[in-house]
């Protein structure tokens, strides 16, 4: 065989049954190669519009099934487009495997069409593993290497091929000074600490009297021992967003999502605790976090260099999320004393009571909260739902209660605008079986969304069930930033960068082949809802909403306020913002008054 069909072969031993790509002159061996093993039905290609889509589907593979993510692009410009979603699998931390193509060896350094160091574009993001291949038998050890750290660290790796090597015939490495012959077999490590590092944990946690546990993307498979732990403890769980599905929001005493996009649940949790800990989680705002000092701390991570990274532990645990809970339970005490326990499961209930206040306000023309709202006790049986970034991802980290069995992703370390519908996508093609739910705003939808929307009408078909929604909110304001403008900056809102085009995104579904439904009524939301969710294809679910309805943080601090009516003199929408605002803040604190 040639080096292009060992290449996918070899992937395809390691595991890897589907790749995210777009093909180019820089991969054509590669591309030919590909072909061969999708008419044999070894492997599944799913052709992207764009590359950058190619790369956020394989992160978003990784989140939901625990594999590595695969894709692939040609060289020059279509190798720089995998950049972004790269960037959010890195930042992620999880495994993606990037093959690029090249121009010709005897063609680089000449300057040659579309030749880019990709060494050197891609020397960050693959920091872990980058290698150009430039021999046949080196591409035997350069995937084995690649899917291995990927795997093993949980990082984007880059292997590049340049095409005049593609369809040379491929030999194993040779028997000689200089070769070196890997191997696929599994990696078997420690998961679980030392059993010292666990009493020094468990000697901290059952002395506290105010436990509270923050849990992230590290605990997504730990929720039974997450739920048992806190209730030997009688801790309260908060999750960091890419930590949403980690245990069940119907649960009593889960506080939900921390941070800006939080719950007052979460910052109480955090702000009274006298003792931390954090399970697979590295979120980035130690405001929202204990003050040091506060809280004697334990950290969980299966990554050294998160521990004690965002607040100062007493004990850090290297190991496996659900392992080292399971193995640390034997060493707690049930706590007697339920005051604590109480005032947090007091505090989560009233605030469930503030949300849907909050999103029974009206608004011109719909409130934004109420179409989360109705979607959250609608949401099937194992949904996948995804989200953007932007105003939606706090509509997104609040309203909506995750069960048993679901997932949820969205981009988090990179937050990057215009994920929400190749996640989508990803999880699609990875369970065709469930539900998926995009929950997206009018500036990611025309960034990337429009875009994915074309990919998703061309494989709906071959899935076992055609559900898919793509909620649009269509404020026509990027309106995250816009709120950061006044909160922040203390600055009006500025339409010159802020302000987007309009667009009938629920027509563009139907010039798809696609179901398309429009809804600007706060009493039709539901049945809107109703029927996306039993429809007999993909869906964008167009909901016009007022851009003005504040996204309000879970503590507002004296410098927010300031800003923010600092911002009225210069603000165009000046009443509506602050109707919106006063709304909100009125059924904040008395959740059964409306105005």
């Amino acid at each position: 065989m040639n080096v292009s069909e060992f290449l996918w072969k070899r992937l395809q031993e390691w595991g890897l049954k589907r790749a995210y790509g777009y093909p180019g002159d820089g991969a054509g061996g590669i591309d030919v190669a590909l072909q061969k093993e999708v008419n044999a039905g070894n492997l599944e290609y799913v052709q992207v519009r764009h590359e950058e889509m190619a790369a956020f589907m394989a992160t978003a593979h990784a989140k939901f099934t625990g594999q590595v993510g695969l894709c692939f692009a040609t060289s020059g410009p279509g190798a720089i487009h995998l950049l972004n979603g790269l960037y959010d699998a890195k930042l992620d931390h999880v495994g993606v495997v990037a093959i690029m193509g090249q121009q010709a060896r005897t063609a680089i350094g000449t300057n040659y069409q579309q030749e880019v160091d990709l060494q050197s574009l891609c020397k960050d993001v693959a920091s872990e593993y980058i290698v150009t291949a430039t021999e046949p038998s080196q591409m035997r050890h350069a995937l084995d290497r690649a899917v291995r750290i990927a795997r093993d660290k949980r990082v984007p790796t880059v292997v590049i091929v340049p095409n005049d090597l593609q369809e040379l015939s491929y030999s194993e490495p040779p028997m000689a000074h200089g070769s070196t012959h890997t191997g696929i077999g599994t990696t078997i490590g420690s998961k679980v600490p030392e059993k010292s590092g666990l009493q020094a944990a468990a000697d901290i946690l059952n002395s506290g009297k105010k436990v509270a546990i923050l849990a992230g993307a590290g605990a997504l498979q730990a929720t039974d021992e997450l739920i048992e732990i806190a209730e030997l403890l009688g801790a309260g769980i908060a999750k960091a967003l890419l930590g949403k599905a980690a245990v069940p929001d119907e649960t009593p005493f889960v506080t939900g999502s921390i941070g800006l996009l939080g719950t007052k649940p979460s910052w109480d949790l955090m702000k009274e605790c006298d003792t931390f800990l954090l399970v697979g989680s590295s979120f980035p705002y130690s405001e929202f976090l204990p003050r040091p000092g506060q809280a004697r701390g334990v950290q969980i991570d299966i990554d050294s260099a998160n521990l004690s990274l965002r607040y100062p532990m007493d004990v850090n645990l290297q190991g496996d999320s659900g392992a080292t809970l399971q193995a640390l339970m034997p060493l707690l005490r049930r706590k007697k004393e339920r005051l604590w326990r109480k005032k947090i499961e007091k505090g989560v209930a009233a605030w469930w009571k503030v949300l849907e206040a909050r999103a029974m306000e009206s608004a011109k023309p719909l409130n934004p909260q109420r179409v989360f709202w109705e979607l959250s006790p609608r949401l099937p049986e194992n949904a996948i739902v995804t989200a953007d970034s932007g105003s939606v991802a706090n509509w997104y980290a609040r309203d909506l209660k995750m069960r048993r069995g679901m997932k949820a992703s969205l981009s988090g370390g990179l937050a990057s605008l215009g994920a929400g519908t190749p996640y989508a996508m990803a999880g699609k093609m990875a369970y065709p079986e469930r539900t998926v739910i995009a929950c997206v705003g009018d500036g990611a939808m025309q960034m990337n969304g429009l875009n994915v929307m074309i990919t998703i009408s061309k494989y709906w078909k071959e899935w076992s069930n055609p559900k898919l929604v793509v909620l649009v909110l269509n404020n026509q304001d990027l309106n995250q930033v816009t709120w950061e403008e006044r909160v922040q900056l203390g600055k009006g809102k500025t339409k010159a960068t802020q302000a987007i085009p309009d667009f009938p995104y629920h027509k563009y579904a139907e010039l798809l082949g696609l179901k398309g439904i429009y809804v600007d009524d706060p009493s039709q939301v539901a049945a809107a809802w109703d029927e996306a969710l039993n429809a007999d294809r993909p869906v964008i679910l167009e909901a016009r909403t007022d851009p003005n309805v504040p996204p309000l943080p879970p503590h507002i601090t004296l410098q927010q306020a300031k800003a923010f009516l600092s911002s009225l003199p210069t603000e165009p929408e000046r009443t509506s913002v602050i109707l919106g605002s006063a709304k909100e803040m009125l059924a904040s604190i008395m959740p059964s008054r409306k105005i």
